[in-house]
């Protein structure tokens, strides 16, 4: 009996995940993606049937998952992590981390290969939509997953307005050495939603009509190939020059008046192509007041918001740095009618350490025309910052963090408790023995 207990006791020990009174089920991973893959980052996805706290528990080598990242939602049902600062063409090992509990691919980690490092694509072409319940109320932090001409999987996060935003550019053939090669009117865009308990959706869209997409409703199947191509949002130039010593007019529009707004939101900040050698390069515009604006930042996703103040300008910058390289940053909005519009322009980080500073070519005040015909004399400098909203979708500290982790047991111990019940097995024996021969001197 104290040699089957020992047995027992160190199949327990070694496999104790397996007997968590039950609560495993819910908590367990499911519907695990790999999705945006670069050469530098790669995102990992999954549900649970419970809400907890997730963790990516991942590394360069089975036998070395150092390295954590948090589900951008924090405590949910719905979880994706981003890991960043990869290697191109590298594959990588990962565990996820459930409420505490570690999960594998039976008894190994999962793993993932970052893409080769090719230049990528300009410009970018980018979709977006909303999604919405049965009963028409936006649905926030819902996964939507995007493929695009046989290429690999891309993803986003549903903002707290329901609203995604996905650039389709950056989806690579099945070998991760090219982009995909995507024709706006023909490459047909296969949408596909996870919204956990909520619901779940799909929709063919080819990319041309999806600059917004139609609402698309959980529990529906939507075909939207027949729909004509959007209009995609772009910002209005004009240029206003007055004569010098030209007479103005007699309307007022000193500051102290305030000045006329626009009614698209604009990024002034950077040129598409730009270089800039600060890791959080400040961003800013004018725009409607009161205008919430979707700001998405990629390569390394990162997705917040920001209100144009009642000036008509905004301002936002980076929570984190952005790693060396091009990125491409896509500002989303609704018009005065209601209307998805996006804004969108790439631009590089260079690897220097420099001092931050804001990206614009010059603080020197320039000249710029107003909607009165007077002109108005108006710094392209940092304009004043107003309050930024928190990020709807990349939380930073989740409930749950490695440190706190229960220990799944090593193979040291597995050993030592297998040594013991040897030695036990081998004593029982010995003592049989010399009992048996014992009886029978005896006799």
């Amino acid at each position: 009996m104290l040699i089957l207990g020992v047995v027992i006791g160190v199949f327990l020990v070694r496999n104790r995940q397996l007997f968590r009174l039950g609560a495993s089920g819910e908590e367990a991973p499911k519907d695990i993606r790999v999705t945006n893959v670069s050469d530098s980052t790669l995102t990992v996805s999954w549900t649970t049937d419970a809400e907890t706290a997730g963790v990516v528990e991942w590394g360069d080598s089975e036998g070395s998952l150092g390295r954590t990242t948090p589900s951008e939602v924090g405590t949910g049902s719905i979880h994706s992590a981003t890991l960043t600062g990869l290697e191109p063409a590298t594959v990588y090992f990962y565990k996820i981390n459930s409420a505490g509990e570690v999960f594998d691919n039976n008894g190994i980690p999962w793993q993932a290969q970052t893409a080769a490092a090719v230049q990528a694509p300009s410009p970018p072409i980018v979709i977006s939509g909303t999604i919405e319940d049965a009963s028409r109320n936006l649905v926030e932090n819902a996964l939507v997953y995007v493929t695009a001409g046989g290429g690999t999987s891309l993803s986003t996060l549903t903002s707290q307005e329901g609203n995604w935003v996905v650039a389709v550019s950056n989806a690579r053939t099945q070998d991760l050495e090219a982009f995909v090669d995507i024709d706006e009117s023909r490459t047909l865009a296969e949408i596909s939603v996870q919204a956990g308990s909520r619901g779940t959706a799909s929709a063919l869209i080819y990319p041309a009509s999806a600059k917004p997409a139609p609402p698309i409703v959980l529990g529906q199947s939507h075909d939207f190939k027949n729909l004509p191509p959007s209009f995609e949002s772009d910002v209005p130039q004009s240029q206003l020059e007055v004569p010098e010593g030209q007479e103005t007019s007699g309307f007022d529009v000193s500051e102290e008046a305030g000045t006329p707004q626009g009614s698209t939101v604009t990024l002034e900040s950077v040129d598409s192509g730009e270089v800039v050698a600060s890791t959080q390069p400040e961003f800013f515009g004018e725009g409607p007041p009161n205008t919430v604006i979707t700001i998405t930042v990629e390569s390394d996703p990162i997705t917040d918001q920001a209100t144009v103040d009642d000036n008509g300008e905004w301002n936002w910058s980076p929570p984190d740095n952005l790693s060396p390289g091009t990125h491409r940053i896509t500002l989303s909005w609704r018009d005065a009618q209601g209307i998805l519009r996006t804004l969108t322009r790439s631009f590089v980080v260079q690897a220097a350490e420099d001092p931050a500073f804001v990206s614009t070519p010059s603080a020197t005040p320039t000249t710029r025309p107003t909607s009165s015909p007077t002109p108005t004399v108006k710094p392209t400098g940092t304009p004043t910052p107003t309050p930024k909203l928190s990020a709807t979708v990349t939380p930073k500290t989740p409930t749950a963090t490695p440190s706190s982790l229960p220990d799944a047991g090593t193979t040291a111990n597995t050993i030592v408790f297998g040594l013991l019940a040897l030695a036990l097995l081998t004593f029982s024996g010995l003592t049989f023995t010399f009992s048996m021969n014992k009886n029978r001197e005896n006799q």
